[in-house]
């Protein structure tokens, strides 16, 4: 689940077999009562049957559904799971389930806190502070097991 504000990732969840009530459990597990959305975007997979849509409109959020095979429509959601694959998945090999929870974890801490956004003006969506140069060399931090860095000052 994604929200728009500062590119914040805010649910994750991996199964090999998603259903209608697994999804419905995500959508419950990502807004708490009172942090509800008033809106839902999404495509028209099947997997969004009638009980999950039942339960959208029981939490009070307006389900927007876009066109189909119009990707565009979703550009934000599309613009994530598109960094996601190119920035990790194409560059590991997963073995099962709770490897890709591990990858993917260590991603999105990798995405929330290091990985600059031109949009947030070179920030990530956690704010860092700037570090100037009196502070000390810098050093390279490895994340998402080496396959990025994040460049800090540390004290000499």
């Amino acid at each position: 689940m994604l929200a728009h504000d500062r590119r914040r990732i805010l649910h994750f969840n991996v199964t090999r077999h998603p259903t209608a009530e697994w999804t419905g459990q995500q959508l419950r597990e990502a807004f708490p009562f009172d942090k509800v959305p008033h809106y839902l975007l999404r495509d028209r997979d099947a997997i969004f049957g009638n009980d999950f849509r039942e339960q959208v409109r029981d939490m009070g959020i307006e389900e927007v559904l876009s066109t189909p095979r119009s990707p565009w429509q979703r550009a934000y959601v599309e613009r994530v799971i598109g960094s996601i694959r190119r920035e990790c998945l194409d560059h590991v090999i997963v073995f099962h389930e709770s490897s890709l929870r591990r990858t993917l974890a260590s991603y999105l801490d990798y995405y929330h806190r290091s990985r600059t956004h031109l949009c947030l003006g070179k920030d990530s969506p956690e704010p860092r502070p700037i570090q100037p140069p009196g502070i000390g060399p810098v050093v390279a931090l490895s994340q998402v097991g080496g396959l990025h860095h994040r460049y800090e000052r540390r004290a000499a």
